[in-house]
């Protein structure tokens, strides 16, 4: 977002607090996967949509990880479509689209390092920072 802009920076967007971080929980994803189909995920789900609707100052970023095993490019892609199908997922519940960016970081941010079939599945992950617009009523 620009200066004066209603788009937030990527900048502004913090990781969720105290009680946004009960609702914001992070969903995992199997190896090459990108739809979302657990219960306990498809729940975050609506919860965070239930959460945007009563609180329409709040803008998120939907960030797509993944694990180390394949190339760059593929997994800027894989995270691309696990931000994606998160973000329509809540567009689906009637979140306003406006408030939702998705970006993908591949395997650049692990959230854990080691090359064992745990630390891939907890890096094959969306997670979620989110922007409060206090001007905005």
């Amino acid at each position: 977002g620009a200066i004066g802009s209603a788009v937030p920076s990527i900048n502004q967007f913090t990781k969720p607090t105290s009680n946004s971080a009960k609702v914001f929980k992070t969903i995992y994803f199997d190896t090459n996967k990108h739809n979302i189909k657990n219960e306990k995920h498809l729940n975050t789900v609506a919860q965070i949509a239930s959460y945007m609707k009563k609180n329409p100052h709040v803008y998120i970023s939907v960030e797509g990880h993944c694990d180390e095993r394949a190339s760059e490019a593929y997994n800027l892609a894989l995270g691309t479509r696990r931000a994606e199908s998160i973000r329509v997922a809540l567009v689906k519940h009637k979140v306003n689209p406006d408030h939702i960016f998705p970006i993908s970081y591949g395997k650049e941010k692990p959230a854990v390092f080691g090359s064992t079939p745990e630390s891939w599945a907890k890096n094959r992950r969306v997670e979620f920072k989110i922007y409060e617009n206090k001007g905005t009523k």
